[in-house]
């Protein structure tokens, strides 16, 4: 497994990040791009995905990071439902529609899986490593 040692190594963020290319792209154009509302808010709940992730990372410790894991999985859950408000609306093609759920699927699988990782692993977070254990 290759060593994680930024937010941008983490197979989660990494899939929010193309989650969140999809949207935009998605949401650009026709009467999705007027939907001022629902394309904000879907935008804003990407954004929150990859934040979150980025966000938890970098606070050092496994207990925080798995809360904004956790928020960042909620969020992906935000964005599914309002996927299904833009197919109804007519905004998304079928297939527009399939391919970005399953991204926001993916992502939140693999927010959980890290999440998993980190309850069952005894990382407890570069904040708590002493001066005389740092790697050198």
């Amino acid at each position: 497994m290759a060593r994680i040692e930024t937010f941008e190594d983490l197979a989660c963020w990494q899939k929010g990040r193309e989650l969140t290319k999809a949207v935009y792209r998605t949401s650009r154009s026709g009467e999705f791009a007027k939907d001022f509302a629902l394309r904000d808010q879907m935008r804003r709940a990407c954004i929150s995905i990859t934040s979150n992730i980025a966000e938890g990372f970098e606070r050092g410790g496994d207990k925080e990071f798995h809360q904004f894991l956790s928020q960042a999985k909620g969020s992906c859950g935000e964005v599914r439902s309002q996927l299904y408000v833009a197919r109804d609306e007519a905004y998304l093609s079928d297939a527009d529609f399939q391919t970005t759920k399953t991204l926001a699927v993916d992502t939140s699988r693999a927010i959980a899986g890290l999440m998993g990782y980190l309850n069952r692993s005894q990382l407890r977070g570069s904040k708590y490593r002493t001066a005389d254990a740092q790697p050198t």
